[in-house]
């Protein structure tokens, strides 16, 4: 394990070596960080650590190994695309079909597989690339995403579908000034794109917007009461006691039961003012409202996670858009 520790120090310095370069995206910068940040923790080490330091960094050990054989070193670095024999170029559209399929019917981890065994027999094609990155942003794997697209445009820099899943894949990560770009970008290789203008919008908006604003905004309401683990766990909390005697205390707080049913016909000829809940109603009607939320916090931390998601974002649409 003292090998494996001294080379992933050496790695996490030269992932750390890149980041201060300058020379890099900020995605690119990002995905870096996230890169290093995993290493430290898989391995159990920290970049502060010298203990772990070789005399000799990364780059350093790479060009002198390489140094023994250099044809071979380079060969994949040189690939063009007449490099790719015919033979190559079939079985990587056959593997490119397999992962459609696997597109089609939502098994996402499957497509990543046949489009990556794609890009290994031949990978100077940007659809290859533009594909992966559909799956990946449907894995959540945005990072991968922005990664397989900036391949992509570089392979093709006129592929309108790989600036248009680059903007979606930014906008996933809040990163909405630059989805903007890459929207316009599609827009102006295809101008009739309609998933392409709607998404630009939504960027758009959520660029100009300093903050959340109040109520529910874009919130799919339909698509949470037709989650099921949210109407699981619905379920089984109205069938908590606890939680229904708390329900209780919020109901009558928030109509002012501490009258009581004895209340009754005099409650009518009572002023606005007389009826509406006191301070302390209040305060009760708020301590049994976060009691309600721990409730659900504990029960499905996931969902709750995700309900706040939903509240903060209104994803963008992927349209209609078939692979490749």
């Amino acid at each position: 394990m003292t090998d494996n520790k001294l080379l992933a120090f050496s790695i996490i310095q030269f992932l750390n070596d890149q980041l201060r370069s300058g020379d890099l995206s900020s995605s690119a910068q990002e995905s870096l960080e996230v890169a290093a940040q995993c290493l430290e923790t898989a391995f159990e080490v920290s970049k502060d650590d010298q203990s772990l330091a070789v005399p000799m960094s990364l780059p350093e050990i790479f060009a002198s190994a390489t140094e023994k054989f250099p044809a071979q070193s380079h060969a994949n670095n040189n690939a063009t695309p007449n490099s790719v024999s015919e033979e190559q170029r079939a079985e990587a559209e056959r593997l490119k079909t397999d992962g459609n399929d696997q597109m089609k019917v939502e098994n996402f981890g499957a497509a990543v597989e046949f489009y990556s065994k794609a890009i290994a027999l031949n990978p100077q094609n940007a659809v290859y690339y533009c594909n992966r990155a559909a799956a990946y942003s449907k894995l959540g794997n945005y990072a991968g995403a922005v990664q397989d697209c900036e391949q992509a445009i570089n392979i093709e820099p006129n592929y309108s579908k790989a600036y248009g899943r680059m903007g979606l894949a930014l906008t996933s990560l809040n990163k909405h000034t630059e989805a903007v770009g890459f929207y316009k970008k599609a827009l102006e290789l295809d101008p009739d794109n309609d998933t392409y203008k709607a998404n630009l919008k939504i960027a758009e908006e959520k660029m100009e917007t300093a903050s959340p604003s109040p109520g529910l905004g874009g919130v799919d309401l339909a698509g949470l009461l037709s989650n099921p683990a949210l109407m699981n766990m619905a379920s089984s909390m109205m069938n908590n006691p606890q939680v229904l005697q708390m329900m209780s205390g919020m109901m009558s707080g928030a109509y002012g039961g501490t009258g009581g049913a004895g209340a009754g016909a005099g409650a009518a000829n009572t002023s606005a003012s007389s009826s509406a809940p006191g301070p302390g109603d209040l305060s009760g009607l708020i301590q049994a409202g976060q009691q309600f939320a721990q409730q659900m916090q504990q029960q499905n931390p996931e969902l709750i996670e995700q309900l706040r998601s939903q509240m903060r974002n209104r994803a963008p649409s992927t349209g209609n858009e078939d692979q490749q």
